[in-house]
């Protein structure tokens, strides 16, 4: 049986010499490369979900592959499709990096320039050793079918626009419904989740920072199981301690978050860190939270500008939040987004702080009435982005939905 190979490589000519050499290996057959770590993961899903037999033996990741970094992307594949086998191809064959790709769930390591020997060694392997893998557990092998929870970033224009409210109110909608729903507070120097719903805790996202490899106890541990169901992963309780969660921390986290969770949101607050520009570019949503004024408004459309820039994420992949919207108010949602050149959300959430004043002050956010019409808006918006689950024979609030809107402009 030929061994199928599964190219991911974001650089054109490293795609040509690489599916090059390996269409010449003996009983190989390479199937169409992918060109960065989304399509590769969410390929993957899709055969794993029709059948584990579907997966390819041997994937060949090479290390300029973008936009997560390639290790980080082994590891994902490693612990999501475990009998799928992955090669680095990096120009640095250090021992060093040798026992970190290793570390990181890696069968194998080759060298640039690419050498057919070489490559055929490596491939023959890991292919023996895949088909040993599928062999010895049959029907006992898990894989995560699907493209994994869905995470939503919701970022603020600036302070005080109402980030965390609308953070909170989506996670609680999703929860609400019956999935499994999960919300970190990345908003690492000045969170405050814990205030907003009442917690006294211990752990926080910066006891996660440092470990490698985030197992599912690990990470039970440093969760926070809320009254309502919700798991939380705090901020810190020292704002300077949040320097130590890095980029490649918040990826980690992030990534062990949306394998154990249906959904997952991320306040990222309106200072942007290193560990929030990663989140940000690994969601499947990023909202930016505004209000109806000029500040607000083109502090939306700076930090637009700037994701753009830093190639976080690009204004039409952004969908702007309204909060605090009055009829009379000069500046209407379609204006803003024609300022920002961002999506829009349908849903606008009302300008009424009398009906949240009592669970503010009381830190009780989760128990704001249900009549409330700024919860009853932020719950319709979770509907609206898919994150709720649909009563049978309704699936109007479908994640495909949203985006077909989104992708007509709002």
């Amino acid at each position: 049986m030929p061994t199928r190979i599964l190219p991911a490589v974001g650089d054109a000519d490293a795609v040509r010499s690489v599916t090059t050499l390996l269409s010449q290996l003996p009983d190989a057959e390479p199937v169409a490369p992918v060109t960065d770590s989304t399509q590769l993961i969410d390929t993957l899903a899709r055969l794993a979900a029709e059948s584990v037999d579907e997966l390819p033996e041997v994937v060949v990741v090479h290390e300029r592959i973008g936009p997560v970094p390639a290790l980080e992307l082994i590891r994902e594949v490693a612990l999501r499709f475990p009998a799928v086998g992955v090669i680095l191809v990096t120009s640095d064959a250090s021992p060093g990096l040798f026992q970190a790709a290793m570390d990181y769930g890696a069968r194998g390591l080759v060298a640039l320039p690419l050498s057919y020997e070489e490559l055929a060694s490596r491939v023959q392997a890991v292919a023996s050793w895949s088909a040993g893998v599928r062999r010895h557990l049959g029907g006992a092998l898990e894989v995560f079918t699907g493209v994994g929870g869905t995470v939503v970033t919701v970022s603020g224009a600036k302070g005080g626009v109402g980030t965390t409210l609308v953070a909170i109110q989506l996670a609680l909608a999703a929860q609400a419904s019956g999935r499994s729903a999960a919300l970190l507070d990345m908003d690492l120097q000045t969170g405050d989740i814990a205030s907003y719903l009442d917690v006294q805790f211990r752990r926080s996202v910066v006891d996660l920072a440092t470990i490698t490899d985030i197992t599912p106890r690990v990470l039970a541990d440093a969760v926070f199981r809320h009254d309502t169901g919700l798991a939380l992963l705090l901020a810190p309780g020292e704002g300077e301690r949040g320097e130590e969660v890095t980029d490649r921390a918040a990826r980690q986290i992030v990534s062990a978050l949306r394998s154990r969770y249906e959904v997952v949101v991320v306040d990222c607050g309106a200072q942007l860190s290193g560990a929030g520009a990663a989140t940000v570019e690994m969601a499947d949503t990023s909202l930016l939270v505004t209000t109806p004024d000029v500040v607000a408004v083109r502090g939306a459309k700076r930090a637009v500008r700037m994701w753009d820039r830093l190639q976080i994420r690009k204004a039409e992949e952004t969908t702007v939040v309204v909060n605090r919207h009055t009829r009379g108010t000069e500046i209407q949602p379609p204006l803003i987004q024609k300022i920002t050149g961002t999506g829009l959300a349908a849903t606008v959430i009302p300008s009424n702080f009398k009906e949240l004043q009592g669970a503010v002050d009381a830190g009780r956010l989760h128990e704001l009435d249900a009549k409330s019409t700024v919860k009853q808006a932020l719950w319709t918006l979770a509907g609206e982005l898919g994150l709720v689950k649909a009563p049978e024979g309704d699936r109007r609030a479908g994640r495909g939905s949203f985006r077909r809107r989104r992708d007509g402009g709002g």
